[in-house]
């Protein structure tokens, strides 16, 4: 099960964050995870929003260059071990991480992932009885 994932390449100038998050705000896409990361002349921004393909037409709209990949985002419990439970699983199996991103709320925590063979990952972790969060799952964060 995936969803999309935007990837914004944003100029290293004063703004810019906050212009591409009003663009999203005006037209009512919710953020549900986001990193950063940033090269000597510009950022990467990935974002999970609750309408992915609504977010990537207006920020190209405004100018932005985006790109739209699948990820699979997998629900895990907010406790010592488990991030290493999934990496375990992943790394038996061979399945090399490209990125990832985790964050946590509550006794909650959310692994955002990306690797070259994305069915792979899906099967892997649903067959090792993870659970993986779908588009409308998001809309409910």
């Amino acid at each position: 099960m995936h969803i999309k994932q935007l990837s914004v390449f944003l100029e290293d100038r004063s703004g810019r964050l906050t212009e591409l998050t009003r663009i999203l705000a005006e037209n009512d896409v919710n953020i549900t995870a986001l990193s950063v990361a940033e090269t000597a002349d510009y950022g990467i921004v990935r974002m999970v929003v609750g309408r992915p393909e609504l977010a990537k037409k207006v920020l190209e709209e405004a100018g932005f260059s985006i790109g739209l990949t699948d990820v699979v985002c997998v629900n895990i419990p907010d406790k010592p071990g488990s991030l290493y439970r999934i990496l375990q699983i992943l790394t038996e199996e061979k399945i090399n991480i490209d990125y990832m991103y985790a964050f946590s709320n509550n006794d909650v925590a959310l692994a955002v992932i990306r690797a070259a063979d994305m069915q792979q990952v899906t099967e892997v972790l649903q067959n090792n009885r993870m659970r993986l969060l779908s588009a409308s799952d998001l809309y409910q964060l």
